[in-house]
């Protein structure tokens, strides 16, 4: 007889978490913690740029623009017993929530960005986009910095609706940040030559 073994709890899982080797990330899933190497440069850049464009208008001390946000590169969210890790989130600032010590967040946030990569866009698209709307969080946008688009999401009960659909060096407004012009070109950066 073979003795069944006791699912580890988000509180042992969390605490291993601190056993995921240097240049990986690792989230909980189902009872079990995966890791994922470091995104390559294509992605770091556009994650970075696009936080740099929306951070001062929208962010603490909003750079002379509507504010009103929190907009975080790579924070961990507990999703229930699942701890997952988007390229960037946004709350409202009334929604905000610092969590205690090294806790991970536990409020949701109003918006998630995914930056697809050889390596996540299949967890990205068919696992992480499915948990937001589960977890009802409002608008998601999903970027190729290797194809240069950005499909902005709604969502419209329990599934999200494809909203708008951008690509290449066009100026936008995007909801939920709509309130100012966002030019792509800034955020897939000067080199045309990618590969991930």
């Amino acid at each position: 007889m073979v003795a069944a073994t006791r699912p580890r709890s988000f509180e042992e899982l969390w605490e291993a978490l601190s056993d995921v080797p240097e240049g990986n990330t690792g989230e909980i899933v189902d009872g079990e913690i995966r890791m994922h190497p470091r995104p390559a440069a294509p992605h770091v850049e556009a994650c970075s740029m696009l936080g740099f464009v929306l951070g001062p208008a929208f962010g603490f001390g909003s750079g002379g623009g509507p504010g009103g946000w929190v907009i975080l590169n790579e924070p961990g969210i507990r999703f229930g017993d699942d701890y997952r890790i988007p390229d960037i989130a946004g709350w409202k600032k009334e929604r905000y929530t610092r969590p205690t010590g090294d806790g991970p967040y536990e409020v949701m946030p109003d918006w998630v960005c995914e930056l697809l990569s050889k390596g996540t866009r299949i967890v990205d698209l068919t696992e992480k986009l499915p948990l937001y709307a589960r977890h009802g969080i409002r608008h998601a946008w999903i970027i190729d910095a290797i194809g240069q688009t950005l499909e902005v999401y709604r969502l419209e009960g329990k599934h999200w609706l494809l909203a708008q659909t951008f690509g290449g060096a066009a100026k936008v407004r995007a909801e939920p940040f709509d309130a100012i012009e966002i030019d792509l070109s800034l955020i897939w950066g000067p080199s045309t030559d990618r590969e991930e």
